[in-house]
């Protein structure tokens, strides 16, 4: 059995479990940009929290089903229907053999998780479906998903309605505070950047967000050994430009690491579109301890196999 990807929007991909254990062999974690969307719909239609969906940029899709299945579309907020009808985000609905579900453009926030109540078919690298575009590995063939691509499904279901509590929908906005505790390289003339408001770019992937504003001025010549990073990362490459790691961002960087946006904020990462502004909370190691516990803890009744 199977379905249709008949628009795919400006980008989308197949995305499950991130690669755990893989940064010392060079190969970034992928996942979901929005981890916490995406198992979020996956609760819907009964699936473990990092089964394989479907990641969907600005929306702007459509998918056709060939068989009843269940699904449900959560992230950033976009117009549904199936079948011609209107339907809300955030629940579960079965769509019957021939139905196309149309995702208008996103109003604000940048990606669209859909989630089937089937195991959807994906090649499988380093014990992961997730595609990494850079190096073609996981998901549909490596890559993004075109129109007319046909993806299969097994196990398929029909689940009861289900919707996600209220006080559990994620916000999006064109505007995020986001935690963060300061950075390896981070100078002390840089305290300023805790009271500054940055933009994000046109220069946006799954790689990274660029954002512009008060960076402080580092001497192009100070040279910085090539160390670990990971998403969450704010790098200061040459050009007074910060670059705000995601998902597929590379395993090591000799760039200046001026901040790490905290882990339980790491979810938000995946919403920021160009145009949105970003300030940055300073928190310390501790606090940033204690908001991972208390975020795990508030999410855990609804998603208990979901880990930040």
């Amino acid at each position: 059995m199977t379905l249709t990807i008949l628009q795919p929007g400006v980008q989308a991909t197949l995305q499950g479990a991130p690669r755990i254990g893989t940064r010392h062999l060079g190969v970034p974690a992928s996942g979901p940009a929005d981890p916490l969307s995406m198992a979020l719909a996956n609760r819907l239609v009964g699936n473990a929290s990092d089964a394989t969906a479907i990641e969907i940029t600005f929306g702007g899709a459509a998918i056709r089903f060939a068989t009843p299945v269940s699904f449900a579309v959560t992230g950033a907020p976009s117009a549904l229907t199936l079948a011609g009808q209107v339907i809300a985000p955030h629940a579960a609905h079965t769509a019957q053999a021939g139905d196309e579900l149309h995702i208008a453009p996103a109003r604000q926030g940048c990606r669209v998780y859909v989630a089937m109540a089937a195991n959807i078919e994906a090649n499988v690298f380093l014990g992961a479906t997730s595609t990494y575009l850079p190096a073609a590995l996981g998901g549909h063939a490596g890559r993004a998903l075109k129109a007319g691509d046909t993806i299969g499904l097994a196990f398929i279901r029909v689940t009861p309605s289900m919707k996600t509590p209220e006080d559990l929908h994620p916000v999006c906005s064109n505007s995020y505070a986001l935690r963060a505790v300061e950075g390896p390289d981070l100078p002390a003339s840089a305290r300023h950047m805790w009271d500054e408001t940055f933009t994000a770019t046109q220069r946006a992937s799954r790689m990274g967000v660029e954002l512009e504003g008060a960076f402080p001025h580092i001497p192009e010549d100070v040279s910085h050994p090539s160390a670990a990073i990971f998403p969450g990362a704010l790098q200061l490459p040459p050009g007074g430009r910060g670059f705000l790691l995601l998902a597929d961002a590379q395993t090591t960087g000799g760039y200046p690491h001026l901040l790490q946006v905290i882990r339980a904020d790491g979810h938000l990462l995946g919403q920021v579109r160009p145009g949105d502004r970003i300030r940055f909370l300073h928190r310390t190691q501790q606090q940033a301890t204690e908001a991972l516990r208390a975020k795990q803890a508030f999410l855990s009744a609804w998603l208990p196999d979901f880990h930040l």
